[in-house]
């Protein structure tokens, strides 16, 4: 799928240092767990998927950047901080060594939704995605990932649905993509691995 990956959203990026490793520990070790189960990673054609992100302050968050998904493991030099974002802009600000994650928009609009939510994590997974979509809160299937459209779904859904309960949900126009997130890191990555046991893809 060679939509994955593509940045959609302008923005505005600073070279920066990395934040301090503290800052994404809890995040490395999940992602080193998603990546050798698959769900996150690069296709076959060299495209990456899939992407983490938790709450750095009130209205930051700390995300993996674009172009990281061909590597085994990350260090601080492939996180970023994006400092601030506009989804009716569709416009992302960010300062670290690495460009923002095309799926940005996309997890600042679940942390819009809930001062709570302290992590959320994106990952592919065809199999599971063909079990679990309209059982658990869908976007509608022309919201395209990284848009502002997939963003203002995913409000829609955090505001109509039972989102902020199942904590998952299905993108159906962005084929294999599903979403989770949590009071931290720990319980956006079990709610993954819970559907991959209960679903067994």
């Amino acid at each position: 799928m060679n939509e994955k990956g593509i940045i959609k959203f302008r923005c505005s990026w600073v070279n920066a240092d990395p934040l301090p490793y503290e800052a994404v520990a809890d995040l490395n070790r999940w992602r080193c767990i998603l990546y050798n189960k698959g769900l996150v990673g690069v296709d076959c054609n060299g495209v990456g998927f899939g992407n983490l992100s938790k709450r750095y302050l009130l209205n930051q968050f700390v995300i993996t950047g674009s172009g990281t998904g061909q590597l085994t493991e990350l260090t601080t030099m492939h996180y970023t901080l994006v400092t601030d974002f506009s989804i009716g802009r569709n416009w992302v600000e960010a300062k670290g060594p690495v460009i923002a994650s095309s799926e940005s928009l996309t997890h600042a609009a679940l942390y819009q939704c809930d001062k709570a939510i302290k992590a959320v994590f994106h990952i592919h997974n065809l199999e599971l995605w063909k079990r679990i979509i309209g059982k658990v809160p869908t976007t509608l299937s022309n919201a395209e990932y990284g848009t502002p459209q997939m963003a203002m779904e995913i409000k829609r859904l955090y505001r109509q649905t039972d989102l902020r309960k199942t904590r998952v949900l299905v993108m159906a126009g962005h084929q294999e993509g599903i979403m989770a997130f949590g009071l931290d890191a720990d319980e956006a990555g079990k709610r993954i691995l819970s559907l991959m046991k209960e679903y067994n893809p």
